[in-house]
Parts: C-alpha cells; sequence; structure tokens
C-alpha cells in the first residue's frame, strides 16, 4: 500500500517529550509570576488599592529574561533528551523491523533475540521469534512434503511410460497383462492425488463445522473394513461409551477418513494370520478419545516417531503386500491438529502398535 510519508515515531515521540516539558516549564514559571506578583513587595496607591511597588516591578523584570533564559534551555533539553531517549527505547523495534526485513526476502533462520527483563517490547519480540521458528519449521517441511510428493508422483508415471514403451516395441507382448499393470499403477496415482488434496484441506482448515459423534464413525469406519479384515485373517473388536450428548466439532466427512485411516493401517500392518484389531471410544471431562490397536511386529520408539510424517514407511512395514501411498498417519495427524486435538503413536510390548487420538468434546452451543 502506497502512503505518504510522514514523520518518524522516534522524531514524535522527541516532540512530544519536549512540548510536554516546554509546557510543564511554562506552568511552572507562570505559577512562579503569579506568586511574585501576589505576594511579593505589594503597595496600595492613594485610593487604597493594591499596587506593585518599584522593587515588585524591578523584580519582576529581572525575573523574565531568567524565565526565558530557562524555558529556552528546557527546550534544547527537552529536544536533545527526548531524541536520546526514543532511540533507545525504539531499539527494539529496529531489530524487530531488521528481522521482518530478513525474513521477507526470505532468511527465516534469523532472530530477534532481544536481552533485558521482560516488558511489553520482549514479549513482542519473543512471540516474533517463536512466529519465525514455526514459520521456518513449516516452510521446511512443506518443502520436504513437496519433494516427496514429486518423487511419488514421478514413480507411477516412470513405470506407466515403461510399460507403454514395452508394448510399443514388443507387438506380440500380451497387451492384457500391460492394462492390468496399467490400470493397478493408475489406482495408485489417483489414489495419491486425492490423499494429496484430503491432506491439503484439512492442513488449510477449509471445513464446516458440525457435531460429529466419533463413536459413529469408528462404527462406520469398521464395518467398511470387515470385508478386508476378514480377507487378512484379521479380527476387530470394537467397544465404546461416547454418547451422542458429548459430541466433538468438525468435519464429518474428515473425521470419517481419520478414523478409517486408523483402522485400515491397523489391518494391513497386523500379523499374516489370526491378528486382532481393538477400536475404543470413551469420552474424558472436556475430550472424546479414540484409541485404534493392532498385534503385528514389534516395533521401536524410533521408528514409530516418524510413521506420522508423509511418505515415511517403517522397514518392517514396507515389505507388505498393501503399501499404500504413505499418506495414512499423515492424514490422521494433519485431520487431528486441524480440530485441535493431539495424536499420541505407541509401540506394545508384545508387537504391533497403539494410536490415540484426543479432540475437544464439544459444548452444548459449539454449533461452528
Amino acid at each position: 500500500m502506497d502512503r505518504a510519508p510522514g514523520m518518524s515515531v522516534r522524531l514524535k515521540l522527541t516532540l512530544s517529550y519536549a512540548g510536554f516539558l516546554m509546557l510543564a516549564g511554562v506552568i511552572l514559571l507562570a505559577a512562579a509570576s503569579l506568586v511574585l506578583l501576589r505576594y511579593r513587595q505589594l503597595g496600595i496607591d492613594a485610593q487604597g488599592n493594591l499596587e506593585i511597588s518599584p522593587q515588585g516591578a524591578f523584580a519582576l523584570r529581572a525575573f523574565s529574561p531568567a524565565a526565558a533564559a530557562a524555558l529556552a534551555f528546557l527546550l534544547v533539553f527537552g529536544l536533545l533528551g527526548g531524541w536520546l531517549l526514543a532511540g533507545r527505547m525504539l531499539a527494539p523495534l529496529t531489530r524487530i523491523t531488521d528481522a521482518t526485513r530478513r525474513a521477507t526476502n526470505g532468511s527465516l533462520s534469523h532472530r530477534v533475540l532481544l536481552p533485558g527483563r521482560r516488558d511489553e517490547l520482549r514479549e513482542l519480540a519473543d512471540a516474533f521469534d517463536t512466529m519465525l521458528a514455526r514459520l521456518e519449521a513449516h516452510v521446511a517441511e512443506q518443502r520436504r512434503f513437496a519433494a516427496n510428493a514429486s518423487h511419488e508422483l514421478r514413480t507411477p508415471l516412470a513405470i506407466s511410460k515403461t510399460l507403454l514403451d514395452v508394448a510399443r516395441t514388443d507387438p506380440n507382448r500380451d497387451t492384457r497383462e500391460v492394462i492390468d499393470r496399467l490400470h493397478a499403477v493408475n489406482a495408485r496415482a489417483i489414489d495419491l492425488t486425492e490423499a494429496l488434496l484430503v491432506l491439503s484441506r484439512a492442513d488449510q482448515r477449509s471445513f464446516t463445522r458440525e457435531h460429529v459423534d466419533l463413536s459413529l464413525a469408528a462404527e462406520e469406519a469398521t464395518e467398511t473394513l470387515l470385508p478386508l479384515a476378514e480377507k487378512r485373517g484379521v479380527t476387530i473388536e470394537t467397544s465404546g461409551d461416547i454418547t451422542p450428548t458429548t459430541p466433538t466439532v468438525g468435519s464429518r466427512a474428515l473425521l470419517l477418513q481419520l478414523t478409517t485411516n486408523l483402522v485400515h493401517n491397523a489391518i494391513v500392518h497386523n500379523l499374516p494370520d489370526q491378528g486382532t484389531v481393538w477400536v475404543n471410544t470413551s469420552a474424558r471431562p472436556g475430550a472424546v478419545v479414540l484409541t485404534v490397536e493392532n498385534t503385528g511386529e514389534q516395533l521401536t520408539p524410533q521408528l514409530v516417531s516418524t510413521l506420522t510424517e508423509p511418505f515415511q514407511r517403517g522397514t518392517e512395514r514396507i515389505h507388505t503386500d498393501h503399501v499404500g501411498v504413505g499418506l495414512g498417519l499423515a492424514i490422521v495427524r494433519t485431520i487431528t491438529h486441524a480440530h485441535d486435538g493431539t495424536l499420541t503413536l505407541t509401540p506394545r510390548p508384545a508387537g504391533g502398535m497403539r494410536i490415540t487420538v484426543e479432540l475437544p468434546s464439544a459444548t452444548p452451543h459449539a454449533d461452528g
């Protein structure tokens, strides 16, 4: 926005300080003059009226130059002192401005690091440093995500190109096999694209909020994935005590996506046979909780801590017949954060993993 140039804040503070000092000086000198006129060397004329005696007039004339000199001194002192004091007070703002300019130019690693005790300017600088730290982390995460997404999207395209080249150079090759493989690769690319759209939508929080019963979402996800569980020999056990009077508030579609991803992840990354998945919903004071637990291979805490990163698949989990697109738990984390919740991943001592999602419960008037 173009704006007309104006006085600097430092000059405004200087003039304000000097003006206030001059005003105080004028009031003080005026009060002194009144006292001098009122109480010093008052005489009485022939008619009985009070008048200034010659000695009083002389004192008043002698006082005037001294008063003018005092006002001039106050003006100079106010301007110089105000300029120095304003510069000292505005020094933190100068550091914040420099950091802002660096951030505008793309340098997000710079920090204000304002020293001294806590005051309003120190709190502003600390808040600005916190904002820069979060922005730097977010930008780094977005760049890493974009690079990973480009790599993931490139893979099915490269496979499709290879299959088409083979079919073109080998006319005697069975086209049905090529078509089937192309169909599988194309389906994977579509799944990845849809997952990216869900992730972007949840991250931007561009969704309508409504009352959602988390237990119903978990029940729907479980029923949808029951055939997959039966096919893989996995038993699903559900339990819950959430009532419709204590729902959470958010996007029904995204919360269903969250529960579906968790249950699907628990089914796919389970024991080869006779595996179990436990799905539980419960209510706590001010929160609703969804817990999905599954049997499976032993997982280390270090591995579990990386599984919510986009396109991260543990080495123990990648050699399955249903690898997925590597965004399942990343979507769960993003949806949870978009609903102001917390996500906790814990390896089970007997193998497998326990995932807990805690969301704020709906208040009676939280219609959103």
